[in-house]
């Protein structure tokens, strides 16, 4: 009882997992977008690179140019500065549109196509430093994340000494190096240290990911007496259903009363179901349903078919086909006219309502 009372020990219902949704509650980690972009914007740079030097050096060469001082006056400097804005958005455009691809590929994988107020909402309690201090160091989840945050501190510290320690002895005889050297053995150095950080920030950010998954999915769990109370709310209260099904079946019992004696035929399965037939020249074009049921509806279709004296054929492909295809008070498809008149023609004769019919 008390498992059912309190323990969370059941998966959060799917309307569970969206109300969390709508207010944001959602895994997602900032890290790993982060972790994406530096390391994709490094990717981009490896490869688009040598555009945006090429672009530079362009511009450079244009500016200090004698061409370019000569134009330098108010009315020259406009389309100059247009140059430098078309060599510069052509350079940089692959790697502004691969960031921008980056961040959003990194943020829809995490949350997917979603967007919700509830977390841009101004919140003043959240301006209170005593709270702020009382998270980092009242414990909780505050001061798990002050841990991660120098142990990511530790590794990324390791990571660049493990970059810059194979080179050492060429850091310090850079001086012995000519201009373009020293540029390439700085970039060389750079790259490699961000790159080893962005792949380390990659992986923390993928485990932080998982614990945000895993956090946020015990969070939602539920009580057996929550998923019960919910599917309640969801479906209404199973005393509130019994009744209005009774009011349901009584409502069908009572329409059976009326409807059934006045079919003229009632074809049967023989027991499984019952389909009540009706048919009058003068207001219809074919026969009708009156009333049709399965298993409880087809025996009291029965047991009123048999009160009134309706007669009850056994016709097994033709029930089950009517009961299928036709609904109550709808008209019979044209291709079970023939099996129905053959059905109403010996009814018919067997009541002697063809005979009355033949003599008026």
């Amino acid at each position: 009882m008390a498992e059912e009372m309190g323990d969370k020990t059941e998966a959060p219902t799917p309307k569970r997992r969206q109300e969390a949704r709508e207010q944001g509650n959602i895994p997602r980690s900032p890290d790993l977008t982060a972790a994406v972009l530096l390391v994709g914007m490094l990717m981009l740079l490896h490869s688009f690179g040598d555009g945006i030097i090429k672009a530079l050096r362009t511009i450079m060469e244009e500016m200090l140019s004698l061409r370019s001082l000569t134009e330098l006056t108010p009315v020259g400097v406009g389309p100059i500065l247009l140059r430098i804005i078309g060599h510069v958005s052509v350079a940089m455009a692959p790697l502004m549109g691969g960031t921008i691809l980056l961040a959003l590929l990194a943020n829809i994988g995490q949350t997917g196509l979603f967007f919700s107020t509830k977390r841009i909402t101004p919140n003043i309690e959240a301006l209170n430093p005593l709270r702020g201090f009382s998270k980092i160091f009242g414990g909780g989840q505050g001061s798990v994340k002050l841990v991660m945050s120098l142990l990511k501190l530790c590794l990324v510290g390791l990571m660049a000494y493990s970059a810059v320690h194979g080179r050492l002895v060429q850091i310090v005889l850079v001086q012995q190096l000519s201009f373009m050297q020293i540029f390439g053995l700085a970039a060389g150095i750079i790259y490699a240290i961000a790159l080893r950080i962005g792949v380390l920030l990659l992986v923390l950010a993928l485990l932080d990911y998982i614990w945000q998954r895993y956090r946020i999915e015990k969070e939602l769990k539920m009580s057996k007496q929550e998923v019960k109370e919910e599917m309640k709310r969801m479906e209404g209260d199973p005393h509130i259903k019994a009744r209005r099904r009774q009011i349901a079946m009584a409502q069908l019992r009572e329409r059976l009363k009326n409807d059934v004696p006045k079919a003229d035929v009632v074809v049967t399965n023989p027991t499984e179901f019952a389909i009540a037939l009706k048919y009058d020249a003068s207001s219809m074009h074919a026969p009708r349903v009156v009333a049709k049921g399965q298993g409880y509806i087809a025996a009291r279709i029965r047991e009123i078919a048999i009160a009134n004296g309706i007669p009850i054929l056994e016709r097994k492909p033709l029930a089950r086909a009517l009961y299928k295809m036709c609904n109550v008070g709808q008209e019979i498809p044209e291709q079970f006219f023939s099996a129905v008149a053959e059905i109403l023609a010996y009814v018919y004769e067997l009541s002697g309502k063809l005979r009355q019919k033949q003599n008026a």
